[in-house]
């Protein structure tokens, strides 16, 4: 029995060894194209890959399905363009975003001897894929001790009151151009976005202190601010208002001159026209006189036949007595009717009469004793 088993186990044996030496040269191939798959990779959006040949550069290749030469021939190396990376000096942010002050590296001597506290945000991207690969080792830390030492350059240029109030923008434009520089220097192919002071405070025994002057000056900025605006607001409207009067002034002026002008003009020709003509004028410059005085409103006239003589009876002022009547009625008080005074005069002696029509004055002209013409004149 055991020399059965022993020999149905030799012809398995010689049978294995047969069907190896049959299949032995397949497995060399299968495997030598399981090698060559290897070298199949994937490039995703805003990803380039760095094919490297025996270790130096290759090739670059663009997003999408490509293949390279398996290892050890080729390498590829897969860079992200796209990812916005960050970097912090003077903090770090703990689990929780909760941030944690690095005193080593925050606190910094300012321009005029001052200490003083500062974190910086770091924002970068990778622009050269070829010297993020090769030219520097860790680039991440090399931008991190980039960073603090731009940082410290220059802040040591400026004061402290400056750095903490309105300097911030000019420190965090100056970083970001001195830190570029170093990194291009360094040939790290990366690429600052953004460096922003997040603190630029002073060191806690004396922050109080700090914060009151800085709260002073900002007060007096503003104060500054109200008042160029109550000038600009005051000083163009006193400039409008100045234009304004002189050219008031202006106007009248010449209206002024104009009227007196013609005023010069109108008594020149009246004088010439008194020069050719003196008695002319005389009696035309009456009549207008006379004209402008009884040709107003508040003259009467009563006009009465000369035949008649003072022989008529006393007539009655409706209008006047109408317009008393009215003034009496608004103001409350009672009377009796108010008859007009000034009415003819009565009649007179014939040796007056005729002294009158010789002396060319009617009867009906004579003044009263107030001063007001009889005749018609009220």
């Amino acid at each position: 029995m055991d020399q059965s088993n022993q020999t149905n186990q030799s012809i398995l044996d010689e049978y294995n060894v047969r069907r190896f030496i049959k299949f032995w040269p397949i497995i060399p191939l299968i495997a030598l194209i399981v090698w060559l798959l290897t070298g199949i990779y994937t490039v995703g959006a805003g990803e380039v890959g760095v094919v490297q040949q025996f270790g130096r550069e290759h090739d670059i290749t663009a997003p999408g399905l490509r293949y390279h030469m398996p290892r050890p021939i080729q390498n590829v190396t897969i860079v992200d363009m796209d990812t916005v990376r960050s970097a912090t000096v003077g903090y770090r942010v703990d689990t929780g975003d909760i941030r944690s002050s690095v005193d080593r590296e925050a606190l910094m001597l300012t321009g005029d001897e001052n200490i003083i506290k500062i974190h910086l945000f770091v924002q970068y991207i990778v622009n050269d894929p070829s010297n993020f690969v090769f030219r520097v080792r860790d680039p991440e830390t090399v931008l991190h001790s980039a960073a603090e030492v731009a940082l410290r350059g220059v802040v040591g240029g400026y004061a402290v009151d400056f750095t903490m109030t309105e300097g911030r923008a000019e420190i965090q434009e100056a970083t970001r151009q001195r830190l570029q520089e170093l990194l291009d220097d360094y040939n790290s192919g990366l690429l600052v976005r953004e460096a922003r002071l997040l603190t630029a405070d002073p060191p806690a025994q004396v922050e109080d202190a700090f914060h009151e002057v800085v709260r002073a000056l900002e007060d007096r900025e503003r104060l500054v601010e109200e008042a160029e605006g109550y000038r600009e607001d005051v000083v163009p409207r006193a400039r409008g208002e100045a234009a304004r009067m002189l050219a008031d002034a202006q106007a009248y002026q010449e209206s002024r001159m104009l009227e007196a002008q013609g005023d010069a003009a109108r008594f020149t020709a009246v004088y010439d026209e008194y020069v050719r003509a003196p008695a002319v004028t005389r009696e035309r410059m009456y009549l207008e006189a006379i004209e402008n005085i009884l040709g107003h409103d508040r003259v009467n006239l009563i006009i009465a036949d000369s035949e008649l003589g003072g022989n008529f009876l006393p007539m009655l002022n409706l209008d006047q007595v109408g317009s008393q009547s009215a003034n009496r009625s608004a103001s409350g008080s009672s009377a009796s009717d108010t008859y007009d005074h000034n009415v003819a005069p009565p009649p007179v002696s014939s040796d007056q009469d005729s002294t009158d029509t010789q002396q060319g004055v009617s009867p009906n002209d004579e003044t009263d004793a107030d001063g007001s013409n009889t005749g018609g004149e009220n």
